[in-house]
């Protein structure tokens, strides 16, 4: 049994979501694992992880559309304001959805479907550097 993990860092340019799959698997691809578990894991209160159809950038687009209106940028509806007018909307997002992923690995990939994507949803409005974090447990 191997255990291994790596740190990838991902620059965002803003609110949206940011596929990560190719950085994934290239790491992947280096780490020799035939079969496993692999737990993507964002260390970061707001800004999330999903698995996403990544063929139709439409998508993509609607899915940044419902959640500008699911948890909309007014200070009015909220007491935490500090940090922004964006800052308690993105944490309701990250709430909303995953800091982690679990993602078979077959044959040294990635077992998702075949129009599926690992991206990184930015829930700030500024650019950030974001850490992914990648742990492996597999065998080869």
């Amino acid at each position: 049994m191997r255990i291994i993990s790596h740190r990838l860092q991902v620059a965002t340019r803003g609110k949206g979501l940011y596929e990560i799959t190719g950085q994934i698997a290239a790491w992947l691809e280096s780490a020799v694992v035939r079969a496993g578990l692999l737990t993507v894991f964002v260390p970061h209160t707001s800004a999330s992880l999903t698995i996403q159809e990544n063929a139709d950038p439409d998508v993509v687009y609607d899915l940044n559309a419902f959640f500008n209106r699911l948890a909309p940028e007014d200070s009015r509806l909220y007491r935490h304001t500090t940090e922004g007018a964006d800052d308690m909307p993105a944490h309701i997002r990250a709430a909303l959805t995953l800091t982690q992923l679990s993602i078979p690995v077959e044959q040294g990939r990635m077992a998702l479907g075949t129009w599926q994507g690992v991206y990184l949803f930015e829930h700030r409005a500024a650019p950030h550097r974001r850490s992914v974090l990648l742990h492996l447990m597999g065998e080869e």
